[in-house]
This record gives structure tokens, C-alpha cells and sequence, in this order.
């Protein structure tokens, strides 16, 4: 969402979890995220002014005949009446994307009009560009630019840096913020040649660029991260994912699903349960919880154990945090019960979110304590 001279613009209000992945369905734990990500889009397009379809894949646009773990047009489309829209033209579509966009007008009431090509007050878009590599069965996509006082920002999602003539367009719209999808380097057969092109592509755009966002199909792995951290170290320019332009953790779900699966048990026949909505995502939102948690933040709590280096306290999320012996007091601790015990209420600050390990690091130092 960006807001802009008067205008809300929602780009893509789509989401779809990846049906299966490494054979499974996805975790409970994602489809809480997901149902939190769903109200955001609903409560965006409240009030949008705009809204921009760059492509018509599952997770970028309203499904008509949405999964359970897709975004529903039928919830959407009466928020979708008075609203200008700007969506991709016929250029590159297969069947199916034509048969989804046909289905969803029908849905809306209304048409989607193209706009490749186009300009609107603080708005231009790109004609069609690839969907990753050119000619890709994927078909092509339309990026969006929007310029205010303050600056150029650039959404090219699903363009996966396999085009350079998308890279050079991107640059010639001279934008300071660029929100990009990286290569899909989780797929074993992205060969060698293209790994490397995209990389000389986003060696080329980091540089041109005061911030440059890659996210989606990169980090559906963990090796996205190092990807982007290497291109930032390499380059000396502001490299980041979403995660950390909006200031939360990354939390890599689609990359942790196997492991999900391992920590958190999924009773057989909870998906089933699910879409007949016979049971629900209660009991795994703690998972969300944690990733609400920032450093910095202060919260209440409870200390429940002590051990020899520290003490774990309950703060409401359903999984304990640790304050180290260290970080107990600005002096020196020879024992932990010297300055806590189990039943206290203390007040901590958080340092550190390990969403992976679900593990929460936290600090006495700095936080006033209740008295």
C-alpha cells in the first residue's frame, strides 16, 4: 500500500500460502499468518483510492474460486465498487490467466481496464514485462511507478531479476525505492547461467538505487538471505527484504515448513477440519505472536523458572523468554535467586526474536521494574 497526493494505492491485494511444498500443506502456524495478512489487505481496500493488478496469479490478485488459504473476491468485491482500477493488460496471459481475469470481472461487476503503458497523476506503468525469464511459460507482468515530492517508488514483483531490459527500465524511471521479486533459487533446476545472470542484473539495480527491497520467490529458501546480504555487502547499498523495511522479523515460513511440521505437530485431518471450518487456528497463533515481538519492546511478565543462567519468564505468547544471568542487573549477578524469584512480576525489554528457534531473548537493564 502506498499513499500519495490524496490517493491510497493497494498493489496486488492477493495471498495464497504454496499448496504443497516439499509435500505438505501448509502449517497451521502459516495459515494463522495468512488470515492475519487477509484482514490487512480487506481493511486496506476500506478506503483505497486505487488498485493495481501487476499479473493474475493466485497470490497476487482475489481468487473467485479461492483455496482456503486464499483471499476470497467475493469478500472483497463490494469494497472494489468506486475504487479505480489498473491491471494488467492481455499481452503474455495464457488461457488460464485469461479465464481468471474473465472470472474475476464477473465477480467484481466491473472491468478490468489495461494499463500498461499508462500514466495517471502520480502514477505510470511499465508495458508487459517477464514473468522471470523472457518468453517464460509464466507470461509477463506489469510493473507500477509512483512519484511524490519525496521521491520514485518502484513495484516490479515477480520479475525475478532473469530480464535485463526489465532491470534497464526499472533504472531509466530513476527510482529511490525499488520493491523487486529476487530469483527462485530454491528451485534445483535454475541453472547455473541464469543463477548468475540474476545476480549481475541485481548488482546492476542495487547500485542504481538508494534502497532496493527483494523478497517473495528468494526468500522462499534460507540461502535468500545470504543472497541478499552478500549483494548488499558487495555493493555498500541499502539491500533488505519487506521484513526489514517495515521493521519485523524475518520470518521465512515457506522455507521453515518442514520444520514447522517437526515442532509443531499437525493432528491428522486439521486441514480437512479446516475448510469445513470444523476447527480453527487458535492453538497455533502464539507463532504469530512472536512475530509481533521487536527489540526494544517492553513487556510484563512473570518469571516461571530459574536456572543457573538465568531466569525464564512467561510474557503472555505461550513460549517462555530467557533473561541471562547477565542481563539481569547493571551489576554484577553471582546468583540468579540473589535477584529473582519464581512468582515475581518483572517488567523486561525484549533484545532478540529467534523465529526459527521460536526462542525469545530478553533484558532486565533498562527496564523499570513494577513496584
Amino acid at each position: 500500500m502506498v499513499e500519495v497526493k490524496g490517493r491510497k494505492i493497494v498493489i496486488d491485494p492477493g495471498l495464497a500460502l504454496g499448496y504443497r511444498r516439499y509435500g505438505l500443506l501448509p502449517h497451521p502456524a502459516q495459515v494463522a499468518v495468512g488470515e492475519q495478512v487477509r484482514r490487512k489487505i480487506v481493511a486496506a481496500l476500506e478506503d483505497a483510492t486505487d488498485v493495481v493488478m501487476s499479473h493474475f496469479h493466485g497470490d497476487h490478485v482475489p481468487l473467485p474460486d479461492a483455496n482456503p488459504y486464499q483471499l476470497k473476491a467475493q469478500q472483497v468485491a463490494p469494497l472494489c465498487q468506486k475504487v479505480r482500477l489498473w491491471a494488467k493488460g492481455p499481452a503474455g496471459l495464457s488461457h488460464n490467466m485469461m479465464s481468471r481475469k474473465q472470472s474475476l470481472c464477473k465477480v467484481l461487476g466491473r472491468e478490468l481496464p489495461n494499463a500498461e503503458g499508462q500514466r495517471d497523476g502520480p502514477m505510470a506503468f511499465s508495458p508487459p514485462v517477464p514473468h522471470g525469464e523472457p518468453h517464460s511459460k509464466l507470461g509477463t507482468v506489469m510493473m507500477t511507478r509512483i512519484e511524490d515530492e519525496d521521491g520514485v517508488f518502484v513495484h516490479a514483483s515477480d520479475i525475478q531479476l532473469l530480464d535485463g531490459e526489465a532491470v534497464s527500465l526499472i533504472l531509466a524511471w530513476r527510482p529511490d525505492i525499488v520493491l523487486a521479486d529476487g530469483p527462485p533459487i530454491y528451485l534445483p533446476w535454475l541453472s547455473s547461467e541464469k543463477r548468475a545472470s540474476a545476480w549481475d542484473n541485481a548488482l546492476q539495480l542495487a547500485r542504481g538505487v538508494d534502497t532496493l527491497i527483494l523478497d517473495h520467490h528468494l526468500l522462499r529458501c534460507e540461502e535468500g538471505l545470504s543472497w541478499l546480504d552478500r549483494l548488499s555487502s558487495e555493493t555498500g547499498h541499502d539491500v533488505i527484504c519487506a521484513a526489514d523495511f517495515m521493521g519485523r522479523p524475518r520470518c521465512l515460513l515457506e522455507a521453515w515448513r518442514t520444520r514447522l511440521y517437526r515442532e509443531m505437530p499437525v493432528p491428522d485431518g486439521w486441514h480437512d477440519a479446516y475448510s469445513r471450518g470444523d476447527t480453527d487456528t487458535s492453538a497455533y497463533r502464539d507463532y504469530l505472536d512472536l512475530g509481533e515481538l521487536r527489540p526494544g519492546m517492553v513487556l510484563e511478565g512473570k518469571v516461571k523458572s530459574i536456572v543457573s543462567f538465568g531466569a525464564f519468564v512467561d510474557v503472555g505468547l505461550g513460549r517462555e523468554g530467557l533473561v541471562h544471568i547477565s542481563e539481569l542487573s547493571e551489576g554484577w549477578v553471582d546468583k540468579v535467586s540473589d535477584v529473582v524469584s519464581v512468582g515475581d512480576e518483572v517488567r523486561v525489554k525484549v533484545l532478540d526474536v529467534d523465529l526459527e528457534k521460536r526462542h525469545i531473548a530478553l533484558t532486565m537493564k533498562g527496564a523499570k521494574q513494577p513496584d
